[in-house]
């Protein structure tokens, strides 16, 4: 397991947000975080990426402590949270060679790598543009480009297609689709979308009020209720009695301003 959480738990004040999660995901894995807003599952991946100290608990990731050997998690790990990550006022390449020069990526290999990212998120003829011009779908798949330069064993993706239409979602799986199978990264990623959850996830956990209220492959979570032919959605609303929420493509301003919507609930 490349991915192992024991008795996982924050507390802010009186509220417990994580409650005592365990979890483990293999190596290679894409897994599901799944959940409404306020369940927990940003504060797991904060954790997780050694941006908040866990309460009580511990956790690996890519076999280091993250209480213990934090720097060795962070250069082991990618992350791609929920607030937009990329400067506007910089163009695509730009952001790319920022981001090439944080993580320690030898000189010699920086222009290659960037080259190979932009290629992968089909922005070659962007890369020359401010960001704030980009689409939403367009700043999403940047995102991605940067957490892939310094080969990271394991990918963090915070609703990576949230605001995103259809169109700009079914890329966006293509190059999650990649990153596992291609560069052989771990992938957890968290999400509102079952269809999402259903195409990606070899297995998911529904997090409800900082616990699992269940977990498993899709098509086992399917089968867990009563019915013939439920839906993933239908066992989002069973396990956590929730309805999902639909976000709409937008631009640059727009997808900024509904991503820091959507973290402040959580």
């Amino acid at each position: 397991m490349i991915l192992e959480t024991s008795g996982l738990t924050r507390r802010f004040g009186n509220l417990t947000a994580v409650d005592g999660l365990n979890l483990t995901v293999a190596e290679g894995e894409v897994f599901g975080l799944l959940g409404p807003n306020g369940a927990g599952k940003t504060t797991v991946i904060k954790m997780l990426t050694t941006l908040l100290p866990p309460t009580a608990g511990t956790a690996k990731v890519a076999g280091f402590d993250i209480r213990q050997r934090q720097a060795q998690v962070r250069a082991s790990i990618g992350y791609v949270p929920q607030l937009v990550s990329v400067d506007g006022a910089l163009t695509g390449y730009e952001n790319l060679l920022f981001f090439a020069k944080l993580y320690g990526v030898p000189r010699t290999l920086r222009r290659s790598r960037i080259e190979e990212a932009l290629n992968f998120a089909g922005l070659p003829e962007a890369a020359g543009r401010e960001v704030r011009g980009y689409s939403g779908g367009m700043v999403r798949r940047l995102e991605l480009a940067m957490a892939m330069l310094h080969r990271p064993r394991v990918l963090f993706l915070d609703e990576p297609t949230m605001g995103l239409d259809p169109l700009a979602r079914q890329v966006v799986w293509r190059q999650v689709r990649l990153l596992a199978r291609e560069y052989g990264m771990t992938i957890v990623l968290t999400t509102h979308s079952m269809d999402e959850a259903d195409v990606l996830c070899g297995r998911v956990a529904i997090m409800n009020l900082g616990r699992v209220a269940a977990g498993g492959s899709p098509d086992e979570l399917k089968r867990s209720l009563p019915h013939a032919g439920a839906t993933l959605d239908e066992v989002f609303a069973h396990y956590t009695g929730h309805p999902l929420e639909i976000e709409q493509e937008g631009n640059y301003r727009d997808i900024s301003q509904t991503r820091r919507n959507i973290a402040r609930l959580g």
